[in-house]
């Protein structure tokens, strides 16, 4: 009978008692769950304070505030002098420039609304969020262009993703916001691109 070295044995019942262990161990839960809007804003046990406020505040600014059209709310998570970055490349200054902007939506597509945000996560210190959500509507009403011209409603509904990242002051507030979304393919689904 052939003897098997100690060198090859020990290396191998340490592997073995890992795979046990993990085996045994219970299920981690989620550290980064999502969120929803018939949903209070999940708690996250170990979630530093500042981090959890920003991203509630995130939750109801798309549920409530955005989805609802509360544009006087708008204020409790963005600064009067926000910065705002679209997906068209452009930038704007300030809340009530960021309203018209928001409203725009609505002129064509009257049931624009945002209702989860599937990931959702930011910086410890909860300086930086990122939040990823579906814009979801349908274009039923005529759009105006920025040039004045007028697009004939579709009647096709539209279901994007979108992704903002804030970034906070310490009391909570957004003073820059980035916008990510596909404008090709949302251009597509309501019927104006290829």
């Amino acid at each position: 009978m052939k003897r098997i070295s100690h060198r090859f044995v020990l290396p191998v019942i340490a592997v073995t008692m890992l795979i046990a262990d993990a085996h045994a161990a219970p299920p981690v839960s989620n550290p980064w769950p999502g969120a929803d809007v018939d949903a209070p804003a999940p708690k996250v046990k170990g979630m530093p304070r500042e981090l959890a406020r920003n991203l509630a505040n995130f939750d109801d600014l798309d549920f409530r505030v955005y989805t609802g059209r509360q544009w006087q709310d708008l204020h409790k998570s963005h600064t009067e002098e926000v910065v705002v970055h679209w997906p068209d490349g452009r930038a704007t200054q300030g809340i009530d420039r960021h309203i018209d902007d928001l409203k725009h939506m609505w002129t064509f597509a009257p049931d624009n609304r945002i209702r989860e945000h599937p990931v959702r996560f930011g910086t410890a210190d909860g300086e930086w969020t990122a939040v990823m959500g579906w814009l979801e509507g349908t274009f039923t009403r005529p759009m105006v262009l920025a040039d004045g011209k007028t697009v004939p409603a579709s009647g096709k509904a539209y279901r994007i993703p979108m992704v903002t990242i804030g970034h906070w002051n310490k009391a909570g507030i957004m003073f820059e916001e980035y916008l990510f979304w596909d404008n090709a393919e949302f251009m597509r689904q309501i019927g104006l691109g290829n």
